[in-house]
């Protein structure tokens, strides 16, 4: 397959790209100018911006054990129209990923689906039950490239130390689900004077932060590579700050719907609001996006996480935490970060391409002449309303619903192929 995008606004932070340019592609990879060669594909891409694909490395797809809430094909579907190329998926499926079965299952999925990267993480403990490490080197083998309990905590710090020090064979992070479920146990939204207010047991951000102490205090011991899921309070960003001017190895994540939204929210009672950890104070919100700015957060992570209408329709103590995220990131937060000026497009673009890709060594997240085609094109002055009826994926529970954005996506293009154009999917050769 060969495809020729011509006048694209080229925009690629990591090689100091900014300039209009055409982009030639065979067989997967970008080539030299072929334009005297005939293209099975050629896109006027004169409005817009083509950057790196986008890569998340925090989703939940569901299947197995929960398909009526998301499959691996709808939450391909929902990826490529938000952008993304890559996506690693969580283990907290049913059953679990710990163990090279399961593992292998997503993998062959994902290839029949053909439309985007997904990358399975394995569990750090056999049925994420905190208890006896998983066979690591297996699921490696099995094409894991990281490990996480996310939706747990890793309660025991003896068995987290063993699992950074085991990781370290392997040259993979430990992503961890900071959260102490004692202190979180049975709250609701963040603690303070809102959880007062209506009378939920509240989620203190001490059960994050002092996690993300232990975590990192034990990162430097082992020397192992420490991933931080959506951290969400100023607290746990001091404490993360600490460990990066130490040398220790951490890097973080930070979700759209915590950078943008606070425990306000919640006053609507929308089920859409609740989530894991919760949103937190107007404080929290502006620790986070200078964080973002600053590096001290690495990566915007979407943690996609899709339930059906009729859980998040349980009144609020009863439906599930979490909202899915893939379909809005990339807008939601060039329209309320980027635009305003309290982010740069160019660090927007890092976080969300080169930077998770470095986190697990992923051959993606750049521009480059024999670099593999993963691209997306994005008209930024294109405007679009977040409508649950337009969504690709099973469900709906999105917190930006009704959200006016700019940034639409026009095409996706993965491994030299376009998934996604005009807003529809393309089947290979057409």
């Amino acid at each position: 397959m060969k495809i020729a995008i011509k006048e694209a606004h080229l925009f690629d932070p990591k090689n100091n790209i900014d300039e209009i340019g055409n982009i030639y592609i065979e067989n997967g990879r970008v080539v030299d100018d072929s334009s005297s060669k005939s293209s099975d594909i050629e896109i006027d891409a004169s409005s817009l911006h083509l950057i790196p694909g986008l890569v998340d490395i925090h989703s939940h797809f569901r299947e197995p054990g929960n398909e009526d809430a998301e499959t691996i094909e709808s939450g391909s579907r929902a990826a490529v129209k938000g952008g993304f190329t890559s996506v690693c998926v969580m283990p907290n499926t049913e059953p679990p990923i710990d163990n090279e079965g399961v593992a292998r299952f997503i993998k062959e999925k994902s290839i029949k689906s053909n439309k985007c990267r997904i990358f399975p993480i394995g569990t750090i403990t056999k049925g994420r039950e905190g208890k006896e490490l998983a066979e690591m080197g297996h699921l490696h083998e099995a094409g894991c490239v990281a490990f996480s309990d996310d939706g747990n905590c890793v309660m025991d710090p003896n068995v987290l130390r063993r699992a950074l020090e085991y990781s370290l064979l392997l040259d993979v992070p430990i992503i961890e689900h900071p959260e102490d479920m004692s202190l979180s146990k049975d709250g609701q939204i963040n603690e303070g004077v809102i959880s007062t207010r209506l009378g939920f047991k509240g989620i203190p951000d001490i059960s994050e932060a002092s996690i993300v102490a232990r975590d990192i205090l034990l990162a430097k011991f082992t020397g192992g590579k420490l991933h931080l899921a959506h951290v969400s309070s100023k607290e746990s960003i001091d404490i993360l700050e600490y460990g990066k001017n130490k040398g220790i190895k951490v890097t973080a994540e930070v979700t759209p719907h915590h950078l943008l939204l606070t425990e306000e929210a919640v006053l609507s009672f929308d089920t859409n609001t609740k989530m894991k950890p919760p949103l937190r104070t107007k404080s929290d919100r502006e620790a986070l996006q200078k964080a973002l700015k600053n590096g001290i957060i690495d990566v915007v992570a979407t943690d996609h996480a899709p339930h059906p209408d009729y859980a998040k329709e349980l009144e609020y103590s009863l439906a599930p935490f979490g909202v899915i995220g893939l379909e809005t990131a990339f807008s939601v937060l060039y329209t309320k970060l980027v635009l305003p000026g309290n982010l740069s497009l160019k660090q927007l673009i890092l976080s969300m391409t080169d930077k998770p890709a470095k986190i697990l060594r992923l051959p993606v997240g750049e521009i480059k002449k024999g670099g593999i085609a993963d691209f997306t094109l994005i008209d930024l002055n294109a405007k679009w309303e977040v409508n649950p009826d337009n969504f690709e994926s099973k469900s709906s529970n999105s917190p930006f619903i009704g959200w006016k954005l700019k940034g639409v996506v026009d095409s996706t293009i993965v491994n030299g192929t376009v998934t996604f154009r005009g807003g529809e999917f393309v089947q290979e050769g057409e």
